[in-house]
């Protein structure tokens, strides 16, 4: 049974893995000039990270099916603390690359636990809210992970500059630590299972070979190798779905389960919208605007107040009107894209663009919580860390998915300037947020019966 505690000490963990994708951004420029770095390992700072995340997860959720999700977690907690050390540490890029990764692969292992914990310690109720509560932690660390680094880099603690952006980890990864053993319960499938080896390798290379491509390719102007990668993705895939094993990695039975095939697409199709939005709208405000990352990052904080306003909302219209709410969510993501697109339009002063954002926010939080919970609402528990796995993988793909093809539109539209870039990339916004609202329609009537 959970204890007061639980809730906060786990999503404690989650937050410092999604802040750590997002706030090394803002550390990216006095990183390169400290440590003398070229631009292809300043781009591995970044998408070391997220390769070894990305890939990582739907093994680290069944390790915790195996052994414990909540010795996962700790494990995970104490290598992804030992890994910032090593990041703000790190005497060179090749250093900060190593244990970029590391941290990445810490971080693998620590999520999906936090998911599939909140599955099997909670019911009813307070598991709509447990769930609720994740994805507003996970929704205001990616929100505000560039205003947090520009925040301690400017006050430039204890004249550490940016490696305080890795070590802020430290005292909030210990402390989460002390608290796990004391309040986070211990959850694990009855009866013997092995881990599943040639089944593992055969996922983790596909994934590999999947995510490689999507972080890479934009910038090299997609050679042959990443075609030919994604070909070795589907081989490998092919080639796990043939394969027969007592206790496979992941059950291919949950794709048949219509909730979490139908959630599952549609949470891909949310993280595309939402992870390329903050990149391009980074740009815009710092290159289109002119505003430093300090400024840039508190423009982040009206989508991250409607964010918040629409996470709380949404476990009461989820009762009221089911999956209809992530349609909603969508719909009004699409509204205030528009507004921002004819804002921006207008070229007028930034506080102008304050409206379109909460309202942005708003569907934001509206979707994101109901999408996570219809996709585990009706996982068998003793699936529920390989169900996380793959939930959280579908987050890392859809956002490398996304960033892919807003670099597309992005950099397509820059020769007319930042700002018809900007316009561009808002327009495939709108339209990747209204393919959201047709996939809910996919879903079951009735995917959460229980009421906030």
């Amino acid at each position: 049974m959970p204890r007061a505690g639980t809730l906060p000490t786990v999503l404690t963990g989650v937050f410092i893995t999604i802040l750590d994708f997002f706030i090394v951004n803002v550390a990216i420029p006095t990183v390169q000039r400290d440590l003398h770095a070229g631009a292809a390992a300043i781009e591995w700072v970044v998408a070391g990270y997220g390769l070894a995340y990305g890939s990582g997860l739907v093994l680290g959720g069944r390790l915790g099916d195996i052994f414990g999700r909540r010795r996962m977690f700790a494990i995970g907690l104490v290598l992804f603390t030992l890994a910032s050390v090593a990041c703000g540490l790190a005497p060179d890029a090749a250093t900060l690359v190593a244990a970029r990764v590391a941290q990445g692969a810490a971080a693998a292992l620590l999520s999906p636990q936090v998911l599939a914990i909140l599955r099997t310690a909670y019911s009813g109720p307070a598991q709509v809210k447990a769930i609720n509560a994740y994805a507003l932690t996970m929704g205001l660390a990616a929100v505000f992970g560039q205003l947090v680094g520009g925040v301690l880099i400017q006050a430039d603690l204890f004249g550490l500059g940016w490696r305080v952006c890795f070590l802020i980890n430290v005292p909030i990864g210990v402390a989460a630590l002390v608290m796990t053993g004391r309040v986070v319960p211990e959850s694990r499938p009855g009866g013997a299972v092995r881990l599943d080896l040639g089944g593992t390798a055969l996922v983790t290379l596909a994934l590999v070979a999947t995510l490689l491509p999507l972080i890479e390719g934009r910038e090299q102007g997609w050679p042959l190798w990443t075609w030919l990668s994604f070909a070795a993705a589907a081989a490998l895939l092919l080639a796990y779905g043939r394969r027969r094993h007592e206790s496979p990695l992941i059950d291919l039975t949950l794709f048949r389960e219509r909730a979490f095939t139908a959630g599952l697409l549609t949470q891909l199709a949310f993280t595309m919208g939402m992870a390329a939005y903050f990149l391009i709208f980074a740009l815009y405000a710092q290159e289109g605007r002119g505003l430093d990352a300090l400024q840039a990052g508190l423009i982040f904080a009206p989508i991250g107040a409607g964010y918040l306003a629409g996470s709380l909302l949404a476990p009461r219209l989820m009762a009221r009107l089911g999956r209809q709410v992530i349609a909603f969510g969508g719909l009004t993501r699409a509204l205030g894209l528009t507004v921002l697109l004819v804002t921006v339009a207008w070229d007028g002063p930034v506080g102008w663009l304050v409206p379109a954002l909460l309202v942005d926010g708003f569907g934001m939080g509206l979707a994101f919580a109901p999408i996570m919970g219809t996709v585990l609402a009706r996982v068998a528990p003793h699936h529920a860390g390989a169900a996380a796995g793959v939930l959280t993988t579908a987050q890392q793909v859809g956002a490398a998915l996304g960033v892919g093809i807003i670099g597309i539109v992005f950099y397509g539209g820059l020769p007319g300037g930042v700002t018809q870039a900007f316009q561009h990339g808002l327009v495939y916004l709108i339209a990747v947020t209204l393919v959201i609202a047709g996939l809910v329609q996919l879903l079951p009537r009735a995917t959460v019966t229980v009421r906030a």
